[in-house]
């Protein structure tokens, strides 16, 4: 009888949970077993092994809670897996400007979904009672897409990346790991078949094979993580990329379904769509600090972003001043 009352409600929570993401605004919602990850423990340190990480070195701290969530949340038996869309209304021109991965375009999506997700589950809590949780947001050791991936969010694409067919791949991945007994979905399939378009897309070949990035080559890890000067093999190949890299999601069949997000907190900024390349070189610390000041891109801090610039600047004297003269 007890067993009975505890499936009854583990599978009316779930269905409860998977509701309320929904009025909070997330696409999508999946519920996994709060279990080890042994999938996932090979290919994650054949993946250190190889260097893929670069100097992200915070990658290799922590290996056992990174697939273990019971020892990060203690006492938790249920992950949450959700996906939140941040795909524009409004493209940024490319046009004479330097290109910023959309993700970025507005509000840090970090604090913007962690404050969501907060909301979420105290209205969860005025229904179910009291349970323990954390919400996470990229912010932690948690495999995000692996998470996402078991609870049938989506599948992961050649690039790494979780996409999904009625959306693609344009949104961010949270979790809720809490101590719950729910019911787990589970996986879907791949629908990626023969096709290599990111791989074949991708100018620094940071795509080595199926589902593997090597993340010293990738763009994004050149403008974001790196914190040295830019290796020369970057040159001529970042495509005037100054923050992120969007290039192996823009030619993603699937990202044909992307629909605009309704978060007004992720609309662009206005002063990055006023600027072209001319605004950026002449870029300094107090406007940085104005503009960015609840953006990602603090991240790279203005050292990093004016060290960004003036690569692509060198690359782009460096190409012309070998393209003969007409």
């Amino acid at each position: 009888m007890q067993g009975e009352i505890m499936n009854s409600n583990a599978e009316k929570y779930s269905q409860l949970i998977k509701s309320k993401a929904r009025s909070f605004g997330f696409q999508n919602c999946g519920i996994s077993a709060a279990d080890f990850l042994e999938e996932d423990a090979r290919p994650l340190e054949t993946w250190l092994k190889n260097n893929f990480h670069g100097e992200m070195k915070y990658m290799e701290n922590h290996f056992d809670k990174r697939l273990d969530p019971r020892l990060l949340v203690e006492g938790s038996k249920s992950v949450i897996s959700l996906s939140y869309n941040y795909f524009p209304e409004e493209k940024i021109s490319a046009l004479e400007n330097f290109k910023i991965s959309k993700y970025a375009y507005a509000e840090d999506y970090h604090e913007v979904i962690k404050e969501i997700l907060r909301e979420m589950v105290a209205d969860l809590q005025k229904e179910i009672g009291e349970f323990g949780f954390r919400v996470f947001v990229d912010s932690a050791p948690v495999m995000e897409r692996s998470w996402a991936r078991k609870s049938g969010i989506g599948w992961v694409g050649k690039n790494a990346n979780l996409i999904t067919r009625q959306s693609g791949s344009f949104y961010f991945l949270a979790e809720i790991i809490c101590d719950l007994e729910l019911v787990p979905d589970h996986a879907t399939t791949d629908h990626c078949g023969t096709c290599r378009k990111c791989m074949d897309a991708c100018p620094t070949q940071a795509i080595v094979s199926d589902k593997i990035v090597d993340g010293s080559k990738c763009i994004s890890y050149a403008t974001i993580e790196l914190r040295d000067e830019i290796p020369v093999h970057f040159k001529n190949k970042m495509d005037d990329w100054m923050f992120g890299c969007d290039i192996c999601q823009d030619v993603c069949p699937w990202n044909r379904f992307a629909a605009p997000n309704l978060q007004t907190r992720f609309r662009p900024n206005e002063a990055l769509k006023n600027f072209r390349k001319g605004e950026w070189k002449e870029l300094t610390q107090e406007l940085f600090s104005e503009i960015f000041r609840k953006s990602p891109v603090k991240r790279t801090k203005f050292a990093g972003l004016k060290r960004n610039i003036e690569f692509l600047e060198q690359s782009s004297g460096t190409k012309s001043d070998s393209l003969p003269l007409k």
